[in-house]
């Protein structure tokens, strides 16, 4: 996917990010020993070979000079924060950090390497017809498990992982929605709905997120292609920028029950423990997608993305606004 977060880099300057993180004695002869991954949305994504033969994933934040939404600032540290903590308080298997860079020094964003996971992208193996429609079930089953472990961790507030967090899930989740719609404000987004609007649909079913007591860790960005699948088995789980501690139902594997555009959600649900939702739990879900769909349709304009992938994040939002009983 395009975008101008993209924070792309010349083969010299990957050399001398490898040279920062491996040694000298690392740096790759030639110029074939960086493959840009392109299916990102946000950050700049290398796979690259070291001299000894060993492949890395080198992770670039976006340009200093890129304009950002209000909660995208520091993400590449909220993924390592989230790293860390999937690490030691779960068993759902990350890649091993090899190098972390935040000075600024050699390139003006922070950056890191990790171990380079030899096993299929699930997400893409899946869209390319490579997985049966049997693998492809048992995939969303073991997303949804890995899921539910994730969502085992309880934190010390709401919000973001390294604070400063809410005391409520209520002030929380409605002041990162008011930061997403104040971003489409600044930017001059067209919603196709009246901001105010989609402010009073969140407001009229805002009560429902009291019911959320117990800050756990939420993903919210875990879906098939954020992960890596072996033999029916999830063995890495990457691109935690978006961690938070809030509601579990905010999960991306539980947007199918919305927004048809994305996966049949059934195995993914199977996997993650839930039965039928009660209906205020189903009143949750319809306020994360409408959160879900006004972000997306926002970042169209900070991604510089294509007017097809505008019109199609309009469609959602206003799927979105009509579940929640909103008609223009």
């Amino acid at each position: 996917m395009e975008s101008i977060t993209k924070n792309r880099q010349s083969t010299a300057t990957l050399r001398a990010m490898i040279e920062r993180a491996y040694g000298p004695q690392q740096v790759p002869d030639g110029e074939d020993f960086a493959t840009e991954l392109s299916y990102g949305f946000f950050n700049a994504l290398y796979r690259l070979r070291l001299r000894d033969g060993q492949q890395v994933v080198l992770k670039i934040a976006p340009p200093a000079d890129v304009a950002l939404m209000a909660r995208e600032h520091g993400m590449m540290r909220n993924e390592l924060a989230a790293m860390e903590l999937v690490r030691e308080r779960s068993d759902v298997p990350v890649p091993r950090l090899d190098f972390v860079d935040l000075t600024g020094g050699l390139i003006e964003a922070d950056w890191f390497v990790m171990e380079y996971v030899d096993a299929p992208c699930f997400g893409i193996a899946a869209e390319a017809g490579e997985l049966t429609p049997e693998e492809v079930e048992v995939g969303f089953e073991a997303l949804g498990a890995a899921n539910r472990r994730l969502t085992e961790i309880v934190g010390p507030h709401f919000g973001p992982l390294q604070g400063p967090g809410f005391a409520t899930w209520r002030d929380a989740a409605t002041a990162w929605f008011e930061d997403v719609l104040a971003d489409g404000e600044r930017a001059a987004v067209d919603l196709g709905w009246k901001y105010d609007d989609v402010r009073e649909a969140w407001a009229a079913h805002a009560d429902v997120l009291d019911e959320v007591t117990e800050p756990r860790f939420v993903e919210v960005d875990l879906w098939a292609k954020n992960s890596m699948l072996r033999d029916g088995r999830v063995v890495a789980v990457i691109d935690h920028e978006r961690a938070m501690y809030g509601d579990p139902l905010m999960e991306a594997g539980l947007t199918g029950l919305d927004l048809t555009v994305f996966p049949d959600p059934a195995p993914f649900l199977r996997g993650f423990g839930l039965g039928e939702l009660t209906a205020s739990q189903r009143s949750r879900r319809r306020l994360y997608t409408l959160w879900l769909a006004v972000t997306m349709l926002v970042e169209t304009t900070y991604r510089g993305q294509t007017a097809e992938q505008y019109r199609w994040a309009c469609e959602q939002l206003d799927v979105a606004m009509r579940l929640l009983g909103r008609t223009r």
